[in-house]
């Protein structure tokens, strides 16, 4: 019986580098059902910016007179330790890739639960969607292996049946770490990183931009400004946690 290369590979890193849960350490898994069931996840939806709650998940109105873009879904709190424990190893650790299932799966799960409470979500409005991931440079992504926000796209793409635009939003240069700067200093260091290739494919598209956490919101703003300059119709923003 011939294995796949790919089989041999995901059975090596599982024996080098077996899964432990980040908060209880209970192996076979980075987030155990106990843990998971320790996050709330949201039911609802609030400004990207100012964080007002809101019943369709678009920005709100007053905010939305300086900013592009148009909405944010958001599973759940950045301030909940365990999930800054999980996006912080899915960041900064090797061979992790498999904790974009658990970030995909919080998304997802809150999409389920906004859809049946009293949050206006209607997924069939994104229907003629496209997903983009929120680019890595290309040099920091080589030294990682992989770009978080892509491989969390890849599991919504799935799951959504969304397809994924790989090849119209690139990151040009290296920037600091955003977490790393204050609110003012974020927004000058993402100015003019940001770049559209085949804006042909976004032409009149609603784009949902995908990360995995957000905090001050100057990252997908910056994207949405420069999606909609080459002809994006709207962007939303679909994150894990938010600070």
């Amino acid at each position: 019986m011939k294995i796949s290369s790919t089989k041999i590979k995901e059975f090596l890193l599982e024996t080098l580098f077996p899964k432990f849960c980040v908060n209880c350490k209970t192996e076979g898994f980075y987030l155990c059902p106990d843990c998971f069931s320790l996050i709330e996840i949201l039911d609802r939806q609030y400004c990207a910016f100012c964080q007002k709650a809101v019943f369709d998940g678009k920005t709100c109105q007053n905010c939305f007179k300086n900013k592009h873009l148009k909405g944010l879904f958001c599973a759940t709190s950045y301030d909940n330790f365990i999930i800054r424990k999980l996006i912080n190893y899915f960041k900064y650790e090797p061979f992790v890739k498999d904790i974009a299932k658990t970030l995909s799966y919080l998304i997802i799960t809150h999409i389920s639960l906004a859809a049946k409470g009293d949050f206006s979500l209607n997924f069939a409005d994104f229907i003629n969607s496209v997903l983009i991931p929120v680019p890595s440079y290309k040099k920091k992504q080589k030294y990682r292996g992989f770009n978080p926000a892509e491989e969390i796209t890849k599991h919504l793409a799935e799951y959504l049946k969304i397809p994924i635009l790989n090849d119209a939003l690139i990151k040009t240069k290296q920037t600091l770490a955003q977490t790393e700067l204050k609110k003012e200093q974020r927004i000058e260091n993402i100015k003019g990183v940001f770049g559209v290739k085949n804006p042909e494919k976004i032409k009149n598209k609603k784009i949902i931009l995908i990360d995995d956490v957000l905090t001050t919101g100057s990252t997908l703003e910056e994207c949405a400004k420069i999606l909609k300059t080459a002809g994006a119709k709207e962007v939303w923003g679909m994150v894990a946690a938010r600070g």
